[in-house]
């Protein structure tokens, strides 16, 4: 055979066999999540850093039982020599950054360079992220109309439940959950029923309800007062400000009890115009009949919209996180230990990054 046609079989087949075998030689790094529905946000934030060396694969935290949960994750983790080269742990923060160190499972969250977190309270927080919820909107509805300044009126939201939400911050971080729990605190952040003809009237109805309540802990704490002002200076650091509390708040409350109650009124109107719209353009009532079955069938559940939301990427949260898996990753490429976490966040960057 001659020598050339020899070469270029030979590299013929070296490229085929490259082509098949990548994911053969890559290393395989286990994210344990902590339920179904953290999947694909892991995942899709994950595989922003597969290449030829390594991919991910994101698991519940147990194959042999249902089990599941924060609690779940981190046992199947902590106690096990692959974890940082080969399996990594990916969790909601709840209130676990905010209290720093304050209980074992903040310790373990915030310094293990192994576990990341939301640092927001959750994915549904990145998910209700104020930035996004038009578009959330025009996806239920196909109506790209604004009724509503959504970023403001989450603003002022946040600026009411701030001072409330200390209180309750400061008793978690005293590892004390009764004195003022965070059902309580859901209670008296919720919003009832939202009149989109005076929208900010729910605001001003709970913050009737929340100005009471901290009148109530002022009376009954008054030593606390100067303290909690000080956990306010303090979690500065750590992008808690009176417009980001929506984001630090329970996830699911946030969600069920304050986006999902405004922006119900505010699809149904939408819909509304858009029948409307049809209504008055149909030359004739088949027409008619036909773009309004269309319509209907092309409309989607807001609710299953927001849940699937992935428009939260240049949130100052999702930043961060991103940030620790890149450090993660270049450390152990060049075979070192990565630090532990700085959860300080002192030099990091607030607001929108992209």
């Amino acid at each position: 055979m001659p020598t050339t046609l020899r070469h270029n079989l030979t590299s013929a087949y070296l490229d085929a066999a490259r082509k098949l075998a990548p994911r053969q030689r890559r290393r395989r790094i286990v994210a344990y999540v902590e339920s179904y529905d953290d999947v694909a946000f892991w995942r899709t934030l994950l595989s922003e850093f597969e290449d030829d060396t390594r991919y991910f694969q994101v698991m519940l935290p147990s194959s042999t039982t249902l089990a599941k949960g924060k609690k779940m994750v981190l046992m199947n983790t902590l106690n096990t020599d692959e974890l940082g080269h080969s399996l990594i742990a990916c969790v909601d923060s709840d209130y676990d950054f905010l209290l720093q160190g304050a209980t074992r499972t903040s310790r373990k969250i915030n310094r293990n360079p192994y576990i990341f977190q939301t640092y927001g309270y959750a994915i549904e927080n990145f998910q209700c992220y104020a930035e996004s919820l038009h578009e959330v909107c025009v996806m239920a509805t196909l109506n790209d109309r604004p009724v509503l300044d959504l970023p403001d009126f989450m603003r002022r939201y946040s600026r009411i439940a701030y001072p409330l939400f200390l209180w309750n911050v400061w008793f978690y971080r005293c590892r004390d959950t009764e004195t003022f729990p965070m059902y309580e605190l859901n209670a008296c952040t919720r919003l009832e029923e939202v009149s989109l003809k005076q929208p900010y009237r729910c605001l001003d109805e709970m913050r009737d309800t929340v100005n009471a309540k901290l009148a109530e802990l002022r009376e009954l704490y008054p030593q606390l007062v100067p303290q909690v002002k000080a956990l306010g200076r303090e979690l500065e650091d750590l992008g808690l400000t009176p417009d980001t509390t929506y984001l630090y708040m329970q996830g699911h409350h946030i969600m069920d009890g304050v986006v999902l109650r405004l922006l119900t009124p505010i699809c149904t109107q939408l819909r509304r115009e858009r029948e409307q719209e049809i209504k008055r353009l149909a030359e004739h009532s088949e027409q008619f009949r036909n773009e309004l079955t269309g319509y209907e069938n092309s409309q989607t559940n807001v609710q299953l919209m927001l849940r699937k939301n992935s428009n939260y990427r240049d949130l100052y949260l999702y930043q961060w996180v991103r940030e620790d898996i890149r450090r993660f990753l270049t450390e152990e490429g060049e075979g070192k230990t990565p630090p532990l976490n700085d959860t300080s966040n002192n030099n990091r960057t607030y607001g929108n990054t992209e």
